[in-house]
């Protein structure tokens, strides 16, 4: 083998993220007053607070917010930094989705607790699916979407990317996600891939979005990342930093445990400096008792 060349990963280990038992835990983002925004998703969304930690050494407060408890459904983990009121989004964050079976009823209901509705309930353009948009009071989008049953009502998490194909291949050879659904709208100059563990109706996915001829996004100060879980840390993470020297990307945090907690994670950057962190399985079982 040539000096400095790298070594060629085995067919099994690339096969892995297929086979590990994987779930979107949860999307991280910040927001300037936290009983502000528990406050709203509960009222609103009909979210439960699931748990609330302060860190006043690190000068940090979270809260966990979802439709179920996090052994088995997606969630939002919301973090208050002392002092900070607002963050940028920047351009590059899309939304969050949450399925409900009654769009109109929800949107009555939180207009009626003063929330921000930035698209009326109706269906899509050149489509039937019901849908709306509300603003949060951080300024984060939420697209509503009727449905007549979930197991996961937390369902997308939209982000922008500056090539939809490597993204789509990113995701599939890193993280094992299937390529659910691909829609390509050249009228309204944009294509979309939901990427995620299970079809788009059963689980959380991924919504990447292309906007024709937009190869960049800023990514501003607000979201963070999402975590999704993992029967093997390090293993996965040999996988990942194959994949990051074929389509880009960065590691950000090498496998191992977080000290203090012992919580096994790594966390790395896709092509377009989306963080995804991988959280092992068990670990984060223990950390939940």
């Amino acid at each position: 083998m040539a000096e400095g060349s790298a070594a060629v990963p085995s067919t099994e280990l690339l096969e892995w993220p297929k086979k590990d038992k994987r779930r979107f835990l949860h999307a991280v983002y910040r927001v300037g007053d936290l009983d502000r925004t528990i406050k709203f998703y509960t009222e609103c969304f009909g979210m439960k607070l699931l748990r609330k930690r302060d860190i006043p050494e690190e000068k940090y407060s979270n809260a966990f917010l979802g439709f179920g408890p996090e052994e088995s459904h997606f969630v939002v983990e919301l973090t208050y930094n002392y002092g900070v009121t607002s963050y940028d989004i920047g351009t590059g964050f899309g939304h969050f989705a949450i399925a409900t079976p009654d769009v109109y009823k929800m949107v009555d209901d939180i207009r009626a607790k003063g929330g921000n509705i930035t698209r009326e309930p109706g269906p899509v353009k050149g489509g039937s699916s019901v849908i709306a948009f509300v603003k949060d009071p951080d300024g984060y989008i939420f697209e509503l979407i009727q449905r007549a049953s979930t197991p996961e009502p937390l369902c997308q998490v939209m982000l922008r990317v500056g090539d939809l194909d490597r993204s789509v291949k990113f995701y599939e050879k890193a993280l094992g996600m299937k390529l659910v659904k691909k829609v390509d709208r050249p009228e309204y100059k944009y294509s979309i891939a939901m990427m995620g563990y299970a079809e788009e109706h059963e689980t959380t996915v991924l919504e990447l979005t292309y906007n024709y001829g937009v190869t960049e996004y800023t990514k501003g100060n607000a979201y963070a990342q999402v975590a999704i879980s993992t029967d093997d840390v390090y293993k996965s993470g040999e996988v990942v930093e194959h994949v990051i020297q074929e389509l880009g990307g960065k590691v950000t945090r090498k496998p191992g445990p977080i000290p203090g907690i012992n919580t096994k994670i790594t966390s790395f950057l896709d092509p377009d400096g989306w963080k995804t962190v991988l959280v092992d399985n068990e670990d984060f079982l223990k950390e939940l008792k």
